[in-house]
C-alpha cells in the first residue's frame, strides 16, 4: 500500500490530535517566530477545558513579540549553565539526564522506524521530540499510521509517566508567560490522552 493511501485512513479526530501534538512539538523546539505567533493568535477554542486553554494561549500570543518570547524560551530552557526547566524524560523519571528512559526510547524508536534528525544534538527524550513522535505515529509519518494499541504503548511508556508533570511545571514556572499558556494546553491535552488510552480496549 502506498504512503498516501495509508495516510488517507486517518480519521479527522486523529488528524486533530496529531496537529496538536505537532504544534506542541514545534513551539517547544525553539522560540516561535512572528508567523507562528500569528498562527497561534488565530487559534480558537470551544467551551471544553482544552478549548479554553487554547483560547487562553491565543490571547497571550496576540500580545507576544518574537524578541520577548525568545528571551523567555532561553530563560526557561537554556539559561546560564541550565534553564529553569529540564524538559527530558530521563530527568523527570530518574533525576538525571541520559538514563534508562532514553535508552529505552532509542530502542523503541529503532523498532518504529524513527531516526534522530541530523541537525538535532540534544537527547531524543526531550518533550518537543516526543510530541513530534506522537504526532508522526498517528498520521503515519514513519510508515503506516500506528494502530491505537501501539500509540497507547508508546504514550504509556515514554510520554504519560512524566509529560503532564512537565507541562504543569511549565505552566507555573516563574519565567513563563506565553509558555505558561503552552503548559496549560499541554497539561490538559495529556490528561485527555491518558484517559482516552485508559478507556481504549486492550
Amino acid at each position: 500500500m502506498s504512503q498516501p493511501a495509508a495516510i488517507a485512513e486517518v480519521s479527522a479526530e486523529d488528524r486533530l490530535r496529531a496537529d496538536l501534538y505537532n504544534f506542541l512539538g514545534l513551539i517547544l523546539s525553539g522560540p516561535p517566530d512572528q508567523m507562528l505567533l500569528d498562527q497561534t493568535a488565530a487559534l480558537e477554542g470551544d467551551d471544553s477545558d482544552l478549548g479554553q486553554a487554547i483560547a487562553g494561549l491565543a490571547r497571550v500570543a496576540r500580545v507576544t513579540s518574537p524578541r520577548g518570547v525568545t528571551k523567555e524560551f532561553n530563560t526557561l530552557f537554556i539559561g546560564l549553565g541550565r534553564g529553569e526547566l529540564l524538559p527530558y524524560a530521563s530527568y523527570y523519571l530518574t533525576g538525571f539526564l541520559n538514563e534508562k528512559p532514553l535508552a529505552r526510547l532509542r530502542s523503541d524508536m529503532g523498532a518504529l522506524g524513527m531516526t534522530r534528525a541530523e541537525n538535532k544534538f540534544e537527547p531524543e527524550d526531550n518533550i518537543a521530540s516526543l510530541m513530534e513522535m506522537m504526532g508522526g505515529m498517528i498520521v503515519g509519518r514513519f510508515g503506516a499510521p500506528a494502530l491505537l494499541e501501539r500509540q497507547k504503548t508508546f504514550f504509556n511508556t515514554h510520554v504519560g509517566p512524566w509529560a503532564a508533570h512537565f507541562f504543569s511545571d511549565l505552566e507555573s514556572a516563574k519565567s513563563s508567560v506565553l509558555y505558561g499558556s503552552v503548559g496549560a494546553v499541554g497539561r490538559t491535552f495529556m490528561d485527555i490522552e491518558r484517559e482516552s488510552y485508559r478507556l481504549a480496549a486492550g
